[in-house]
């Protein structure tokens, strides 16, 4: 693949992605989360690694970390992007440890969800299903540092995604998470 080709198909992966976003977090009432989501991917310590590593199927940071052992553009993208968990770590002085995870603030929340949502649906183009997101998140639970209480509140909404549907999902968000 030419650098030309990785770069149109980062771009408009990207574009695609946050279009999805946008359109998801609009539908909650979320405007502003929607227009600023993933603004970061255009910074060069993002993008760039992004043409570079871009495959299609799958997010760069994956290729990026196997082939330097980290990925730069995630640990740059994670902590300037609120609607990542691991963006919400803290030193907790009663704990006397530092990076301990914090509760998500509710817009945030949703946010994720609908990243979640829409990542799901970018890399799996026509094959996504409303299961994939929670497929996916149960795979991967056991490695996350989220707060307890974040990871029930994801587990819930994305369950009922899978099982009822993104209109439910949703409803259950707007109701119980975000008018809270």
């Amino acid at each position: 693949m030419t650098w030309l080709s990785r770069f149109r198909g980062h771009l408009h992966t990207v574009n695609h992605h946050r279009k999805l976003v946008r359109q998801l977090c609009f539908s909650l009432g979320l405007y502003k989360r929607g227009f600023l989501h993933d603004l970061s991917k255009f910074t060069p310590v993002e993008f760039l690694p992004g043409v570079r590593y871009y495959e299609g199927t799958r997010s760069p940071q994956v290729q990026e970390r196997r082939a330097n052992g980290y990925s730069a553009a995630w640990m740059h993208h994670k902590g300037r992007n609120r609607h990542h968990f691991e963006y919400w770590t803290d030193y907790n002085p009663k704990a006397g440890r530092r990076d301990m995870p914090v509760d998500m603030p509710a817009e945030f929340f949703a946010e994720m969800v609908c990243d979640r949502i829409a990542a799901s649906m970018t890399y799996n183009r026509e094959n996504y299903n409303n299961t994939m997101p929670y497929q996916y998140f149960m795979e991967h639970k056991c490695t996350y540092r989220m707060h307890p209480a974040t990871s029930r509140r994801l587990e819930t909404v994305l369950r009922i995604l899978a099982e009822r549907g993104q209109k439910a999902s949703f409803r259950y968000l707007r109701k119980n998470i975000l008018k809270k």
